[in-house]
């Protein structure tokens, strides 16, 4: 004796559907509600790596508020290029700063910026 009956489904014609792509979004500072994010955010402000702060103290570099908001500023436009790592010349003083954690990995003054190559940099800005 059977216990379960078998009923068939009906067999179905497949249908074709067009695949819809999604919707491309740009990026960047390129739209309307980027730029008035980008207004409305704070910068972040750029940070020192213990051997940075080490040589700024070493080489009597001081750093005013302008010259902050200049590093910072600097830094954001690094980043909007897409550079990683960057050589920052500001004034007499020269940073190597990893733009991605936004934190100086070294400084120099002028003296000590003789005979030296920087290495594993891939941009480098130069501020007054």
């Amino acid at each position: 004796m059977i216990d379960s009956i078998f009923f068939p489904q009906p067999i179905q014609t497949p249908t074709r559907q067009t695949p819809t792509k999604p919707q491309e979004r740009a990026v960047g500072g390129d739209s309307p509600f980027a730029r008035v994010l980008e207004n409305k955010l704070p910068h972040q402000a750029v940070r020192f790596s213990q051997h940075a702060q080490e040589r700024l103290k070493a080489r009597g570099i001081n750093l005013t508020e302008t010259d902050m908001k200049k590093l910072a500023g600097a830094v954001d436009s690094v980043a909007q290029k897409g550079g990683k790592e960057s050589l920052v010349m500001l004034g007499d003083a020269a940073f190597v700063v990893s733009v991605k954690n936004r934190t100086v990995v070294t400084a120099m003054d002028r003296a000590h910026m003789q005979g030296n190559v920087f290495t594993n940099i891939d941009s480098a800005v130069f501020l007054k």
